[in-house]
C-alpha cells in the first residue's frame, strides 16, 4: 500500500536525526513509528468508546487519560 504525506523541512530533519540514531533510512523509521503507534491503539480498549464515527480518527487520536484538572 502506498500513503503520501507532506512534511515541511523541519520534521524531515528532525524525522532522518532520529532514523539515524535508530540505524534506519527515513522510509523505515517512519513506518516504525505508524507500526508501533498502531501496536499501541490496538491495546487499547477505549477506541470504541471513544464516540467517534471514523475508526481511523479515533485509533490515532490522543485520549484524555490521568487525574482531572479542577
Amino acid at each position: 500500500m502506498k500513503i503520501t504525506i507532506e512534511l515541511d523541512d523541519e520534521e524531515v530533519r528532525v524525522l532522518k536525526k532520529r532514523a539515524k540514531k535508530n540505524i534506519l533510512e527515513l522510509k523505515e523509521q517512519v513506518e516504525d513509528i505508524i507500526r508501533r503507534s498502531c501496536i499501541n491503539a490496538m491495546k487499547k480498549t477505549s477506541v470504541v468508546d471513544s464516540g467517534c464515527d471514523d475508526k481511523l480518527v479515533g485509533l490515532f487520536s490522543r485520549q484524555g487519560r490521568g487525574k482531572k484538572k479542577e
